[in-house]
């Protein structure tokens, strides 16, 4: 996930931040980057091709009928996150799964919600299904209760990992000691955390 921050800027933050207790910080993430953070953590199952881009709810795609999802695509609308996912599914009998096929896309929105380092998110609404009874069966728990948990991301090791390479750039060892999230809320085209930090600087 990317953070708009100027390195500069950041730098200075931290070096005035280092001797006092905690520090108030405002970050705001981009909904691109929440959707590469949710491809690269549940759309990570190959397809006949190898290329590693879906998820599948139901079989492997190998051999017999399957249901998979694919091309998530996160957008903000008023004070929700919202996530769509294309759904194929080839339904059916036999290995070669003799039957149809449905393409379909489906829709579910979620509140973010600060859960003390990490950026969570409740209240899964889904706004739109197939229309298929038991491709929306497979659909529901999928939507309402997986995309959830895997959107969730620890902002304390997220943070960690790029203050590895600050040495590099700034010459300045930087640490993080403790990050601590007070709240989140959808603006405009960025979700605002707001957050409390202690960094060492050496």
């Amino acid at each position: 996930m990317s953070f708009r921050v100027v390195p500069r800027m950041l730098l200075l933050l931290l070096l005035g931040a280092a001797s006092a207790a905690a520090h108030a910080i405002e970050v705001r993430v981009t909904a691109p980057a929440l959707e590469r953070t949710l491809q690269h953590q549940l759309f990570n199952q190959p397809g006949p091709d190898g290329k590693l881009d879906r998820h599948y709810l139901r079989g492997d795609g190998v051999k017999g009928c399957s249901v998979y999802a694919d091309s998530p695509h996160v957008v903000f609308k008023e004070d929700r996150v919202v996530v769509s996912v294309k759904t194929h599914a080839k339904l059916g009998f036999g290995r070669s799964c003799f039957g149809i096929a449905v393409t379909t896309e489906s829709e579910v929105s979620f509140v973010p919600e600060a859960e003390g380092e990490s950026i969570g998110f409740r209240d899964a609404r889904i706004e739109h299904l197939s229309n298929n009874k038991e491709v929306d069966l497979l659909l529901t728990p999928f939507l309402s209760k997986k995309l959830p948990q895997e959107m969730k991301v620890n902002a304390a090791d997220m943070m960690r990992k790029l203050l590895v390479k600050a040495p590099d750039s700034t010459g300045y060892i930087l640490t993080l000691e403790m990050l601590q999230l007070h709240s989140m809320q959808v603006d405009g085209q960025d979700l605002v955390v707001n957050l409390d930090a202690n960094f060492r600087v050496d």
